[in-house]
């Protein structure tokens, strides 16, 4: 009954005046109050059967969620995925009434760079896109993150580089098409690259950097202190920084029901000359035991965790700094890290993926995957990890016949072959295409078959300019050998079998 109160009071009391949030030096502002934003916020990611859910396409729990939130003095949630094919107008609106903004992560579970064999391509930069153009215009959008974890230790600091790139896209795509709105990213604080990954994202040509820097923070546990805790050597660490930063999460719980004692910490005078404020996990009870209410089917349930989290919030009231007053800037302009042991990626950025390009040269080939070979490019349901296998072995067997320069990809380097930013499907097309003018041979178990060029003398990687590999000319355009029906070449087939026996 409490429960069903507090909604009904809110309800009835709800505004929608929401304004956007700007930045200026390491501050978030207001833009119309031109008075400082601190974020005061919790992650928000419902799950069903331990599935992933687009909590704002749910009018009816968003309208009971929002309005415990306000209850709890939230202003910020943390949402890791959405479907940019629904509807999210009530949501939003529920969201904004209670005063609330959305931090997004434009990078998700489904559409993100793997770290394991990063690469940034079409399918990404499309699935960006669709979610930017389904919240791009809601003025309680107070964010996007380009990327969460993704590199999180020395062995995988490569995937940073497409990572990079995808922040600088996102940025170009919002100044040509809506209004500004801060691109981020989370990191995960390792030990051995926090101070290199910090740089790295903030380093460079100023479109290519992140707007803010978030910290996904779990050092303070139970009964713990500023100094104890770690997060005094984290303020520290950032204290000289150029950039707005905050804890995108937070809330560690080997203690548990949490006590949230670092709030008051995080908006005290000790952290808010550095630190913006920080986000709760998370609201919704799951098996990692982080809820602050516990969901069902038919009710929600208030949790120790959300007592003690509104109790804390309720005796912080950081001092907030008006927009004339704020210094342009923390610091000078940040160098790049340079390669070392612990870091790998080079500061050279891949190119913008080209739809145009891809195209183009798929249209040139003689010989292209078949519809054997999943589609794997639909924005709407992800990259299936099954599929990406099948056209993974298959570019990997490829790629030890023929060239794989122009689809690939050095980001220690910072080189990037003409084709790199294709889709796997498209560029098993290519290379079947490579091998197919060496030996006039397109099967591979089905795999493959033969195509009729729709082109013939145009150079597709002159649709791009800022390439550094240049392609073979059978990779974009059909030979004389096989301009027509496609030729066997005996002696190079069966080299290649004697090989593959031998082996």
């Amino acid at each position: 009954m409490k429960l069903f109160f507090l909604v009904l009071v809110f309800l009835a009391g709800s505004v929608n005046a929401l304004h956007p949030i700007i930045i200026k030096g390491t501050r978030f502002f207001d833009k119309v109050t031109q008075e400082q934003f601190f974020v005061k916020g919790v992650s928000y990611q419902p799950r069903t059967n331990h599935v992933l859910i687009d909590p704002l396409a749910d009018p009816v729990a968003c309208r009971r969620d929002s309005a415990l939130m306000a209850h709890l003095g939230l202003n910020v949630i943390r949402v890791y995925e959405v479907d940019p094919a629904n509807n999210h107008d009530e949501c939003m609106k529920s969201f904004a009434d209670a005063g609330i903004y959305i931090l997004l992560d434009i990078a998700t579970p489904k559409f993100s760079v793997n770290r394991a064999r990063p690469e940034y391509d079409v399918r990404l930069l499309q699935a960006y896109r669709a979610t930017i153009d389904a919240f791009g215009d809601y003025n309680n959008i107070f964010a996007f993150l380009a990327g969460n974890e993704v590199t999180n230790d020395k062995t995988n600091t490569l995937a940073s580089a497409y990572v990079k790139a995808g922040v600088r896209d996102i940025k170009r795509y919002l100044r040509d098409t809506r209004r500004y709105i801060p691109v981020g990213y989370a990191n995960n604080d390792d030990g051995d690259i926090r101070d290199a990954i910090r740089d790295y994202f903030s380093c460079g040509d100023p479109d290519d950097q992140v707007d803010f820097f978030g910290v996904n923070l779990y050092e303070w546990c139970g009964k713990s202190t500023f100094e104890k805790s770690g997060y005094a050597d984290r303020t520290r660490e950032f204290d000289k920084f150029n950039k707005p930063v905050f804890l995108t999460e937070y809330g560690c719980n080997l203690v548990s029901p949490r006590e949230f004692g670092e709030v008051e910490a995080i908006y005290s005078p000790a952290m808010t000359g550095v630190w913006s404020g920080g986000v709760v996990y998370e609201w919704t009870q799951e098996n990692n035991n982080y809820g602050l209410v516990q969901q069902n089917p038919t009710n929600l349930t208030l949790l120790p965790d959300y007592t003690n989290l509104k109790d804390a919030l309720s005796r912080v009231s950081p001092h907030k700094t008006h927009l004339q007053d704020a210094p342009e800037s923390g610091q000078e302009q940040v160098d790049c890290p340079g390669l070392s042991e612990v870091w790998k990626a080079s500061s050279i950025l891949p190119p913008t993926p080209l739809n145009e390009t891809c195209t183009c040269a798929k249209q040139n080939v003689v010989c292209t995957a078949s519809d054997k070979i999943p589609d794997i490019e639909d924005r709407t349901t992800g990259i299936d990890s099954n599929s990406s296998l099948v056209v993974g072995a298959q570019i990997d067997m490829l790629c030890g016949l023929v060239s794989c320069e122009a689809i690939g990809g050095d980001a220690s380097a910072g080189l990037y072959g003409v084709y790199s930013g294709c889709s796997p499907k498209q560029k098993l097309s290519l290379l079947y295409n490579e091998y197919a003018t060496m030996t006039g041979t397109c099967d591979f178990d089905g795999f493959a078959l033969e195509a009729t060029p729709h082109r013939t003398s145009e150079d597709c990687s002159n649709k791009d300019k800022n390439r550094v590999f240049r392609p073979k000319p059978s990779l974009v355009t059909p030979t004389e050998a096989v301009a027509g029906r496609l030729r066997p070449s005996i002696i190079l087939v069966v080299g290649l079998v004697l090989v593959f026996m031998l082996c």
